[in-house]
């Protein structure tokens, strides 16, 4: 029957930063009446889309947000504990929980140990107070620190840390100084991001009225090259476009999306990727409603929360085949590419890798497999948008 990957969306944060497009709410605090009755409605929803993925075996388990480091400790048992009743796991799933550095969440990472979350993605983005005031970030520096020595106290010996780059005021000396502490932090994994302006967040509107300083491109792409290197240099390979990890930290639940595997998405704004079946041959996207008290009410009447439901047409799927496999390391194999799909990539975008070569963009093997150049990664967009618009 295979595997399967669980999202657990958990949209309470401690403010709204104001780059952030995803699916959350402000609470300070949240209070436990609030954290009951979402916790209830994600187990609720869980009965009610467990059918399509049964038999199947739980390979990966996330919780992220927002903050979900936010829920107590018996919480996120509660809701682990009822995957691995639900579904048989072979062996320890991975069990990833997000965090942001503050008292309470720190002081709380013992319990989300005993709980079951084996892996721990610390939100940390820059160890720069005056870049972390400009993201409008609801820590500091030292907070960051404390938190990271908090992980490795509390037993986490699988350990994430996030980091921003191209932020608003950045330079590439305070870059430099976020991968000396970064690197010496000893993270098993690190996810890196570029800042992008998602319109209608507080940041594309300070852009659009020329109140917001940013690197330029030229900056920015030495950010990330002098990223890239510093953190292979340490022993962190570049794996996927955004990731780095150590030999066998790689995140088997991130992998379930470049390798379009299906993952049950439970809770506000979750995408889940249903399993093949003979009617839908490459799956089904579902995608559920971003507004938290339009989720609480339809799941609360037994109602689905679900927005949208699109299954797979060919011509989709084999255009997010090739450029979440462009995504990664290893590139696009040519070889199941074809028994997928009926073709290889080059009967079905001739044109378009051979401009992307030209360019310098894409290398192609003699076996017909499509990697990313070092120029390639700067242009990702540029590439995949060629793959898509077939």
């Amino acid at each position: 029957m295979g595997t399967l990957g669980v999202y657990l969306h958990v949209p309470f944060c401690e403010r709204v930063c104001p780059y952030c497009d995803f699916a959350v709410v402000a609470a300070r605090p949240l209070g436990a009446d609030a954290e009951d009755r979402y916790v209830a409605a994600l187990l609720r929803e869980l009965d009610a889309r467990a059918a399509p993925f049964a038999g199947r075996t739980l390979a990966s388990v996330y919780l992220g947000g927002g903050t979900p480091a936010l829920l107590r400790p018996a919480s996120v048992a509660r809701l682990v504990g009822a995957l691995r009743a639900r579904f048989a796991a072979a062996g320890a799933p991975e069990v990833t929980l997000e965090a942001n550095p503050s008292t309470l969440e720190c002081g709380r990472l013992p319990g989300f140990r005993e709980a079951g979350v084996n892996r721990l993605s610390l939100g940390i983005q820059s160890f720069d107070d005056g870049v972390l005031k400009r993201l409008g970030r609801a820590h500091r520096a030292d907070a960051g620190r404390r938190a990271l020595r908090a992980a490795r106290a509390a037993g986490f010996a699988n350990l994430s840390l996030d980091l921003l780059v191209a932020a608003p005021g950045q330079s590439l000396v305070q870059l430099e100084r976020d991968l000396d502490e970064a690197i010496a932090a000893r993270p098993e994994h690190v996810s890196t991001y570029a800042l992008t302006l998602e319109p209608g967040t507080p940041f594309a509107r300070a852009a659009a009225r020329g109140r917001l300083a940013l690197p330029d491109e030229e900056l920015a792409a030495t950010m990330l090259e002098t990223l890239r290197a510093r953190l292979e240099a340490a022993g962190l390979l570049l794996y996927e476009l955004s990731n780095f990890a150590r030999p066998g930290f790689e995140a088997v639940h991130n992998a379930r999306y470049w390798e379009r595997r299906a993952v049950l998405g439970l809770g506000v704004g979750a995408w889940s990727t249903d399993p093949r079946t003979a009617r839908a041959p490459f799956g089904t996207r579902r995608a559920n409603v971003r507004e938290l008290a339009g989720y609480l009410s339809a799941v609360e009447a037994g109602a689905s929360p679900e927005a949208s439901a699109e299954e797979l047409a060919p011509t989709v799927a084999r255009g997010e085949a090739a450029f979440l496999a462009l995504r990664t390391r290893r590139g696009l194999a040519a070889a199941p590419f074809a028994r997928e799909f009926g073709a290889a990539p080059r009967a079905l975008f001739g044109e378009a890798i051979d401009e992307l070569c030209a360019a310098g963009l894409l290398e192609e093997s003699a076996a017909g497999d499509l990697a990313l150049t070092q120029a390639g990664r700067l242009l990702a967009d540029t590439v995949f948008e060629r793959f898509v618009s077939v």
